[in-house]
């Protein structure tokens, strides 16, 4: 048997889930991105930030040091580092330290460290949460499959506001708040969406009859994209059943939570 080099060893605690002190690392690098989070969360306080500023700080750097050192050794250990460091774990544990210093170049900029919360997503992992993952695997090829009618569908609605913007910057006018086609096309996009902040209304009786088509106009395209990604995700999952074959005697069509074949009981495969 071999024995495993340092850097191998390590390289097996860091990247890997199936040794005990793998999973306790990425156990314990989960909690330390959680109570990193908080106290970024809670530094946004200006009450609390006030009263413990000096200790958030220090927290803040404290995790962030650690953060980087564990970036290092990720780099060190890894048969291929240049591959880690473009891969989306790598850009984003790279991201995850990057705004704290920038921030003593822009002030401010540390709030950018909430993207440390995207490295939570080791969780499916260390759990071994395969079935959530086949899921979103799934989930992202029907937005995949749909992306074309889903930009066909919102250029046509981008086309509408710029024309009901227009109409009703003609219809009102500045001396009613529609000060520029800018400003009026936001009001459309607000009312064609049903948000109605409010803050920009038409007065006329030909702009409440335009804003009245707008509001109507917005309740039967809401429904557009949503039917888009169902349709494309039953399709998604009806080929996906197709993919879940048993081994034993060649059966497909399986549910997705189906651990066993349905016609022979033998166990189906995991598939991702």
């Amino acid at each position: 048997m071999t024995k495993l080099t340092f850097r191998q060893r390590l390289y097996q605690v860091i990247f890997g889930t199936s040794t005990r002190f793998g999973q306790w690392f990425d156990i314990a690098l989960i909690i330390a991105i959680i109570s990193s989070e908080i106290i970024l969360i809670i530094s946004s306080v200006a009450s609390i930030e006030s009263q413990y500023s000096h200790l958030l700080i220090n927290a803040e750097w404290g995790f962030t040091i650690l953060f980087t050192i564990e970036y290092i050794v990720r780099l060190y250990c890894s048969p291929r580092p240049l591959a880690y460091a473009r891969s989306f774990y790598g850009v984003i544990d790279l991201m995850a330290i990057l705004p704290a210093y920038i921030a003593f170049l822009i002030p401010g900029s540390n709030y950018l460290l909430i993207i440390r919360l995207i490295r939570v997503l080791r969780i499916f992992r260390v759990l071994k949460l395969a079935r959530f993952l086949r899921d979103s695997n799934i989930l992202l090829r029907s937005l995949r499959h749909a992306q074309r009618k889903i930009f066909v569908f919102f250029s046509s609605v981008l086309i509408l506001v710029t024309v009901f913007g227009s109409l009703m910057f003609i219809i009102e006018g500045p001396s009613n708040g529609f000060t520029s086609i800018p400003k009026s096309i936001y009001w459309a996009i607000v009312t064609i969406t049903t948000v109605g902040y409010g803050d920009i209304v038409p007065h006329t009786v030909m702009g409440k009859a335009l804003a009245s088509l707008t509001m109507l106009l917005g309740y039967s395209i809401l429904a557009v994209p949503t039917g888009i990604i169902t349709a494309e995700l039953n399709q998604e999952i009806k080929t996906h059943r197709g993919l879940i074959r048993c081994p034993n005697c060649a059966t497909s069509g399986h549910e997705m939570d189906a651990e066993y074949c349905k016609k022979c009981g033998t166990k189906l495969p995991e598939t991702l």
